[in-house]
């Protein structure tokens, strides 16, 4: 079998030292892990293991929270909007800024105390103990785990392929691929039609984060955490200046790389997908087999150049001379082909195939004349929706999404749980709001840069992120450098998953075992449950991640929208209203979650998509479900009995009697 490579995308990434960075960073995460382990020797293993003995200093408690928000979703699905849709996205995720305001200012100081007064590890822990209501702890483990499960597949997917696009330099890693995983995936099954490599990488990475996370506990995640956020910033301020420096070399004398980007983006339409035949002059004797990011150069009907790029790889067998309706994606703008031209090698620009019958699909704005410069202007260029990417009442939904709902996160409210006293409260705002700055303004520039750098990911944006780093790197003739640059993301999902798995292991065996099966458990027996389900549990998602979601980012959204619309209604109406009760707060959490997943499954029927929810008046799903939630718990609350005195005064009597936070 013959094989037509396209290297445009398979960059050198630093090769032997790329593989030494990841092991170097794989033996400090175990080397945390193991005296984290250490630690829990000597203290409480439940409180420990799950909270950090709730004594988080500011550098621990604003990194580890600042580092389990930036995940997956930070630095591949985010990544992949900003170079699919443009500017716009600056917009999209300005209100993160604030996150750290509205989630530590509104719930920080209230929940630690009231987790402190009852005793709590676990967000469930709070809301049974708050309303003397074993069921309602069980609802409250049954939605974390739901959410969970989605996003923990997600995360595994993301980490595979950060670490997938590492490693393909280095021969050790496709010699062992091959030789592993090779015979599994094509013997069909679950394993059917997909790559060994991607396999080695999801089994390499669910591994490591699966062992750490189990035996360290919440230390090993918070310290892991606090190495990971530092990675991630000094990766993300690394990469801004080399991508300025790369666009300005092709930027015009006296033109700023920022301003050369901008005009160049204005001139931009986006890629359109669809088919084409592929015809070769002569039969072969073998097959041919065309990577899926193969570039096709031809000449149109009226001798414009014309590029295109495939999207899945195509085997056309020996004695045969076309294939008909073949996945593709074509440039559109001229400056897009005129750069794509001048990085193919002669070999690739004429790789001795026709290209025939091409049909594509315009978006449904962004493409036309009349919508010139929606890269660099609001709503930015969608494929599917005719409004834009980003309508103001999207972008009024989004900024309650990131600020508001942030909040409703049990991930973040198990961190507001552990620091240890008011001050380091109030610096980690501060310091959160930085990190946060420090991250998300250089990513769309960084990104936006990449529409020029490399065009035509559109096909596989997802991988855009660990693509450009490479790149980045390759082309300052610093190539070592890239195993850094890419251990960026590689941390934001090994931050994120070690979060989820010890959410998920907590709430089965703290408030499910140990609070409802056997209150007296012993800790030796708690200690073996705790490990035994978070080895469970990540395995089921690495397992789950074998044959991955197609879509990223919108699962992140769906995971984190859902959590708020259950979860922050009734956390706030019982950390601030006496009046409140459990049945009010059942209630609600159900409402919120019931008119959220309502407009997903809407989706389905009107955009034909779960993840392209139906929209009333064009508002996300968020919006409708906090607003049903919060009304749900007054109206409840209202028509139904006042909770105990007693239970009142325990949590709302004076502060004398409150352990302090000073």
């Amino acid at each position: 079998m013959e094989t037509l490579l396209d290297s445009s995308l398979l960059f050198a990434a630093g090769s032997n030292s790329a593989l030494l960075t990841f092991c170097l960073y794989t033996l400090a995460v175990f080397g945390i892990a193991w005296l984290s382990n250490r630690l829990l020797q000597s203290k409480s293993f439940m409180s420990e293991y799950f909270l950090g003995s709730r004594s988080l200093g500011v550098w621990a408690f604003a990194l580890t929270f600042a580092a389990t928000s930036s995940s997956g979703g930070s630095f591949t699905g985010f990544p992949s909007k900003i170079y699919t849709h443009g500017w716009v996205l600056a917009l999209w995720i300005g209100s993160y800024m604030v996150v750290p305001i509205c989630t530590m200012g509104l719930l920080g100081k209230r929940l630690n105390q009231v987790a402190r007064i009852s005793g709590a590890i676990t967000v469930p822990d709070v809301i049974r103990d708050r309303f003397h209501s074993k069921y309602f702890g069980l609802l409250a483990v049954s939605l974390i785990v739901f959410f969970m499960s989605f996003n923990l597949v997600a995360q595994f997917k993301a980490g595979s392929l950060i670490l997938q696009t590492l490693l393909s330099d280095v021969d050790m890693f496709h010699t062992a691929s091959a030789s592993m995983f090779g015979s599994l995936t094509s013997a069909g099954g679950m394993f059917a039609g997909v790559k060994p490599g991607y396999l080695l990488c999801l089994f390499t990475f669910g591994v490591a984060v699966i062992i750490y996370t189990t035996y360290g506990g919440f230390h090993a995640v918070v310290w892991t955490d606090v190495m990971q956020g530092v990675v991630m910033v000094i990766g993300v301020l690394i990469m801004l200046p080399l991508a300025l420096y790369q666009v300005g070399k092709l930027a015009p004398p006296d033109t700023s790389s920022l301003e050369y980007t901008t005009r160049e983006m204005a001139k931009m339409t986006p890629p359109e997908p669809g088919t084409a035949t592929l015809r070769l002059a002569s039969a072969r004797g073998e097959d041919l087999l065309l990577r899926g990011d193969t570039w096709l150069p031809f000449t149109g009907p009226a001798a414009d150049q014309r590029l295109l790029r495939l999207t899945s790889s195509v085997m056309i067998p020996a004695g045969q001379t076309e294939m008909v309706g073949v996945g593709i994606l074509e440039l559109t703008a001229p400056g897009d082909i005129t750069r794509k031209l001048a990085q193919l090698t002669p070999a690739e620009s004429d790789p001795g195939i026709a290209v025939e019958d091409v049909v594509t699909t315009p978006y449904a704005y962004g493409s036309a004349r009349e919508h010139a410069g929606a890269f660099v202007s609001a709503p930015g260029p969608s494929a599917s929706d005719v409004n834009g990417f980003l309508p103001v009442s999207l972008a009024i939904s989004f900024f309650f999404m990131w600020a508001i709902s942030g909040s409703g996160q049990p991930s973040n409210m198990v961190r507001l749980m552990a620091f240890k006293d008011a001050r380091t409260l109030r610096l980690s705002i501060f310091t959160v709001a930085m990190y946060y700055s420090a991250i998300y303004f250089p990513l769309v520039i960084i990104f936006c840069c990449a529409r020029l750098l490399i065009p035509g990911m559109e096909a596989e944006s997802d991988r855009i992120m660990p693509a450009m780093a490479v790149y980045l790197s390759e082309n300052a003739g610093v190539g070592w450098l890239a195993g850094l640059l890419v251990a960026a993301p590689f941390a934001a999902v090994m931050s994120t998953v070690d979060s989820f798995l010890l959410m998920i292991s907590s709430a089965l065996v703290r408030d499910i075992y140990q609070r409802n099966i056997n209150p007296a458990a012993e800790e030796k027996m708690i200690k073996r449950l705790c490990y035994l389900f978070t080895l469970i549990v990540g395995t089921a998602a690495m397992i789950g991640a074998i044959n991955p979601p197609q879509f990223l980012q919108d699962i992140i959204v769906y995971v984190g929208s859902g959590l708020a619309a259950c979860f922050l209604a009734p956390i706030v109406y019982a950390l601030y209203w006496p009046r409140a009760n459990g049945h009010g707060c059942i209630a609600g959490m159900l409402a919120g979650f019931g008119a959220h997943l309502a407009l997903y499954f809407g989706g389905i029927f009107a955009n034909g998509s779960f993840f392209r929810p139906y929209r009333i008046m064009n508002f996300d799903p968020i919006i409708f479900g906090l607003l049903v939630s919060f009304a749900t718990v007054y109206v409840v609350t209202k028509m139904t009995p006042a909770p105990p005195a007693e239970l009142v005064k325990k949590y709302f009597g004076k502060p004398a009697t409150r352990p302090s936070m000073s």
